[in-house]
């Protein structure tokens, strides 16, 4: 009995581990991510009521940063074009938050134990991240392409326009309003 409860434990912790496969049907991650205690479609739903955005909106915003993997970083830079050497920046987890951003968002929040790897905290992050652009920016919550462009940017990036002169940015502030709106679609066929 006690081997049939260590690898249903063992299963469930590796589930819990693995990012989800089929990331662009958002109903699929959810149903991969149910968890014991209703998974990520909980906590993205439970942001969604905190922060006024959209679960679709939080779900393509990690889609698109870090493909649901909850140890993403950026890569690392080569010195001599062969050894490796820092990475590009502190950018870390599901919703990538910078080293700097992260405390802050933990500061105000209180949420002091809250984990870059831990996909409930992450998913809230996103979601008070967005609903401070728009308390700072004044972008619409349901509205994934400048919502993005200011997670890109920062606050202070995306008011100067920083955005503006790259193509970069612009390109994958599309595809995350595309991936969103394509997410909330799917939600609907889903009954989510």
């Amino acid at each position: 009995m006690r081997v049939v409860v260590l690898l249903f434990l063992l299963s469930v912790l590796s589930a819990c581990a693995s990012a989800p496969s089929r990331i662009n049907d958002v109903c699929s991650v959810f149903d991969q991510k149910q968890g014991l205690f209703g998974g990520w479609y909980n906590a993205a739903k439970s942001t969604e009521r905190e922060y006024g955005v959209p679960a679709s909106v939080l779900m393509a915003t990690i889609r698109i940063e870090s493909g649901f993997a909850g140890r993403a970083r950026p890569p690392r830079k080569k010195l001599l074009g062969f050894i490796p050497w820092k990475r590009a920046s502190s950018a870390y987890g599901y919703s990538q938050a910078l080293d700097g951003t992260w405390d802050r968002y933990r500061r105000e929040t209180g949420k002091w134990s809250a984990r870059r790897s831990n996909f409930s905290d992450a998913v809230n992050f996103v979601g008070w991240y967005h609903a401070t652009s728009n308390r700072t920016n004044g972008i619409a919550l349901n509205d994934p392409y400048n919502l993005y462009l200011a997670y890109y940017a920062g606050h202070a990036g995306y008011a100067r326009g920083a955005w503006r002169n790259s193509p970069h940015m612009q390109k994958s502030a599309r595809k995350a309003a595309s991936m969103a709106n394509s997410y909330a679609g799917q939600m609907r066929r889903c009954g989510r």
